[in-house]
């Protein structure tokens, strides 16, 4: 496995789908669309190359837990526009701007999605035993 792969989350296939369908006239819903192309994107490729997330063991108690796979937030694929060369910084900035009123008007989470109360209760379960165990 290459080094680094555990932790990353862009790889070439992506960014070559982000730089073909990303286009500037993107309205939010055809952009949240295109991250969900993004994610089940980069959980194919870590399923296929079996990459593992990093398993990590609390010092004071000997707890292990592995760290969540990595997702594909509207956000990162906003900020790749410009980490990748395919917007300038100043539309990446009214990008993420405009993401993040409309992110509020419509009561979104994260990937674009209406936060269901199992996703919350997960998020929280697996917050609280990271925290009680890792004391961050």
């Amino acid at each position: 496995m290459p080094a680094g792969d555990p932790q990353r989350t862009w790889f070439p296939q992506m960014i070559a789908l982000l730089r073909s369908d990303w286009h500037a006239e993107m309205s939010m819903p055809m952009l949240i669309d295109l991250r969900d192309k993004l994610d089940d994107m980069l959980h194919k490729i870590r399923k296929c190359k079996n990459i593992q997330t990093p398993i990590f063991t609390c010092l004071e108690c000997g707890y292990t837990a592995q760290s969540p796979e990595p997702r594909v937030s509207v956000r990162a694929m906003i900020l790749a526009l410009g980490r990748f060369g395919m917007a300038p910084k100043e539309q990446v900035r009214a990008l993420e701007k405009e993401w993040t009123k409309y992110r509020q008007q419509h009561q979104l989470d994260i990937e674009g999605k209406e936060p269901s109360s199992s996703q919350e209760s997960r998020a929280t379960t697996l917050a609280e035993s990271v925290k009680g165990h890792f004391g961050q």
